[in-house]
């Protein structure tokens, strides 16, 4: 009889750092740069068979930057970058978004510690 042993979930460091990194960059009006951690959570997030529960947050985190981005890119608006494309309440829809994201990973790291 051969006993399995599984490793508790548990969110890699770099993953909650980006998580956490996102909404820094939207607030701080580095909305294209945001793409970066974006990336980050996103491919951590799949990468890891164990952060099946945290994919929903990853889902919310890339689809919260993904829909102002693709605006931004294929809009008529002649603004000059991507935080400035959007408006106040998006930001904040956006930066909330990041948030919960965090919080979700933050938990989940949490909890199966």
């Amino acid at each position: 009889m051969t006993a399995t042993v599984s490793r508790p979930v548990r969110t890699s460091r770099a993953v909650l750092v980006a998580a956490w990194a996102f909404p820094v960059l939207i607030f701080g009006q580095f909305a294209l740069l945001a793409g970066i951690p974006v990336a980050v959570v996103l491919a951590g997030t799949l990468r890891d068979r164990r952060l099946h529960p945290a994919r929903w947050w990853t889902g919310l985190l890339t689809a919260a930057y993904v829909v102002p981005l693709v605006a931004w890119l294929l809009g008529p608006g002649t603004a000059p970058s991507l935080s400035k494309s959007m408006s106040p309440l998006v930001t904040v829809l956006v930066g909330v978004a990041g948030v919960a994201a965090a919080v979700g990973h933050h938990v989940l790291r949490r909890r199966s510690a």
